[in-house]
């Protein structure tokens, strides 16, 4: 089983790299084939290496001059799984040796055997060297893909929004993401909640009062949280907390979700603003409108939930106006990859200007939908500029009935940028627009 599960991660990582296929689509069939107690070194070995792509690709070129190809591509990415084992995990080298170099049988290239037992034993030997050698460049010698683990372009692009601080930003990218609660405040108090955790010694670090937000010490099993199963409590990132409270839905309001799935912020909303009229949550794919209502079965709330594009309202819209909208707008992902590292190498800068182009249809098709007076909160999990501030500021120029209203103290800010490394929230946007009254 442990040669096999060295396979599975050469197969996962193969898929996103080389195949364009989504980690959470791709890990989910691979942890099926193994044992449970195998699971979290799976992830392990899979989210390691995607984090760390560049430079163990540049590690292993001081081995093998030309990469494996064709057939034996997958090899390649075996390879890679035995140098971030030795660089990166406590397994033990030897261990590590035997069950990488075992696992080319699973992959049906025994051939490759020999070269890749020889690389791991060379870079075991070496890694002094080589790790001297890299401080001896010093990561600004290094081309900045190796030494940040990033793609260019996705450098150039932080570079020009944040030259103060895009290093601090990679660098953020490339840490383990903490684990967040929120608390269901319609079953209990953060404080009685808090007792909770301390009485199965769950320790946490921070906690958000306004949200009900928990930041964890460190990530568990969701099914060892006091009452998840009976909708207590819900994994959501502190970032993503915000936008209930930002929408701040009144009662009898007629509350529209776009983009809605997998439901965190539809739930968020009917737990913190209980007595609204009526929530519409849509998203375009059936298949991911699942995890919201289980979301919603599991907390016992109610939502309409619809399958819909949020870009052709006159399909579906029964023509009632909302009081407040969530547009939790498709982009590019670039303020969670360090929970999906698979973004930084499934996402191409020519994506950025297809979603932009996206975005606007969506916001102008729904604004149509929101009452005078009412509010729309633009949301994305992107830190690029592009796709939040700038956004915004076309929209309002180009629409007289637009108001931005300022959520941060700094009145000049274009809504609110959470950064990567801001109180270890993920990266995400807000914008807040009323529509102004005739």
């Amino acid at each position: 089983m442990a040669a096999n599960l060295r396979a599975l991660a050469a197969r996962c990582t193969f898929a996103v790299v080389d195949k364009g296929r989504s980690l959470s689509d791709e890990l989910p069939q691979q942890i099926a084939k193994i044992d449970i107690k195998d699971k979290g070194l799976l992830q392990e070995l899979c989210y390691g290496v995607l984090r760390h792509l560049p430079e163990l690709e540049h590690d292993v070129r001081d081995f093998i001059k030309k990469p494996f190809s064709g057939k034996q591509r997958v090899g390649h990415f075996l390879l890679l799984v035995g140098i971030y084992q030795i660089k990166y995990t406590r397994i033990p080298d030897h261990a590590a040796f035997n069950e990488t170099v075992s696992a080319c049988k699973a992959l049906k290239c025994d051939h490759l055997k020999g070269v890749i037992n020889g690389v791991l034993r060379n870079f075991q030997r070496q890694q002094t060297q080589l790790a001297d050698k890299s401080l001896a460049a010093e990561p600004s010698k290094l081309p900045e893909a190796i030494a940040f683990n990033h793609p260019s372009w996705f450098i150039k692009k932080l570079q020009s929004g944040y030259p103060d601080s895009w290093q601090d930003i990679l660098k953020a990218n490339m840490q383990r993401p903490p684990m967040w609660l929120r608390v269901n405040v319609l079953h209990h108090s953060i404080d009685e909640y808090l007792a909770l955790l301390v009485a199965e010694n769950i320790d946490y670090a921070y906690v958000d009062e306004k949200s009900s937000a928990i930041r964890l010490t460190d990530a568990i099993d969701v099914n060892k949280l006091p009452g998840f199963q009976l909708g207590w409590v819900s994994i959501q990132d502190g970032a993503a907390q915000q936008a209930a409270l930002l929408l701040d839905c009144q009662p009898d309001d007629n509350v529209l979700d776009c983009c809605a799935a997998p439901g965190g912020k539809t739930c968020h909303i009917l737990e913190y603003s209980p007595k609204i009229k009526a929530l519409t949550a849509i998203d375009i794919e059936e298949s991911r409108l699942l995890r919201v209502h289980e979301n919603l079965q599991r907390l016992n709330l109610q939502a309409k939930v619809i399958t819909a594009d949020a870009a052709t309202p006159d399909k579906w819209w029964n023509g009632e106006l909302f009081d407040r909208i969530l547009l939790d707008a498709p982009c590019s992902g670039t303020g969670v990859i360090r929970r999906h590292p698979d973004i930084k190498w499934l996402r191409k800068s020519q994506d950025i200007a297809v979603l932009t182009d996206l975005q606007q249809d969506i916001l102008k098709n729904v604004w149509s939908l929101l009452k005078p007076g009412g509010t729309l909160l633009y949301a994305t999990c992107s830190v690029l500029p592009e796709e939040n501030s700038q956004q915004v500021q076309r929209f309002v120029a180009e629409n007289s009935d637009v108001e931005h209203i300022a959520i941060t103290n700094n009145a000049h800010d274009i809504g609110w940028q959470i950064l990567s490394n801001d109180n270890s929230m993920d990266g995400f946007y807000y914008a807040k627009l009323i529509k102004k009254s005739q």
